[in-house]
């Protein structure tokens, strides 16, 4: 049997592969640093080996969510700084990570448990109790995958909305010097002509048309926010 089971150390996920051998209901634990098989025991000591590694791995799932939730928590209090995208791929790939290992891990388990079950010293409770870890977190890490998905579009709608907002301002911006500009570059033209280039109070007279022109361009705008919702009437 070989179980490639993900090992979560120091903020990073690497590949850790067990390989296995049984003979006589005894099992053996290949050693890549020796090139030699060790011994692990009986079939029992092989589940309490196991045991080990899933119950680190539960451990480090659970971390990981609540590391999501923080970042969840962040957004909900519009507190979310420049490294948020770097954390949410990270925990991303991860996670991933873990799930596909899982998903194989699972699936050989399952075979090794049929394979097994008819021996005298399998104890398939024990086992059957193991697998149901290996499942745990394989759902663990696809209910982090679904979470992070559901928070990255929490995100891009926070995003589009600062976006709007900043588009907005803009908009609002060009359109105050919108008039200012068709005014001072009808008036600054070098031609012959020109209204109130003789009158003393010309320049008092532009700026008046100018705010005559603001006025119009942005009273739409001032009157659509100031509209009041229409109240709900019941029906008699």
């Amino acid at each position: 049997m070989i179980l490639r089971l993900p090992k979560i150390e120091l903020e990073q996920v690497s590949i850790v592969s067990y390989s296995f051998v049984l003979k006589d209901s005894v099992c053996y634990v290949y050693n890549r640093d020796i090139n030699e098989f060790e011994l692990v025991g009986d079939l029992t000591q092989l589940n309490q080996f196991l045991d080990v590694h899933t119950q680190k791995l539960i451990k480090d799932i659970k971390q990981y969510f609540y590391e999501i939730d923080r970042l969840e928590d962040s957004l909900y209090e519009n507190y979310f700084t420049n490294d948020f995208m770097s954390k949410w791929l990270r925990y991303k790939k991860d996670i991933s990570l873990v799930h596909r290992l899982m998903f194989d891990v699972a699936l050989s388990f399952d075979l090794f448990i049929k394979h097994n079950k008819n021996s005298k010293s399998f104890k398939e409770l024990e086992y059957e109790d193991q697998y149901e870890h290996i499942e745990r977190i394989k759902d663990l890490s696809k209910v982090a995958l679904d979470k992070l998905d559901h928070l990255y579009d929490f995100y891009r709608a926070k995003v589009d909305e600062k976006m709007n907002k900043n588009i907005y301002y803009l908009t609002l911006l060009s359109g105050i010097f919108l008039p200012l500009t068709l005014v001072s570059g009808f008036f600054g033209m070098n031609t012959g002509g020109l209204p109130f280039t003789n009158d003393p109070n010309g320049t008092w007279t532009v700026f008046t048309i100018s705010i005559v022109l603001e006025l119009i361009v942005f009273m739409p705008f001032v009157l659509q926010n100031i509209k009041k919702p229409k109240k709900f009437k019941r029906s008699n």
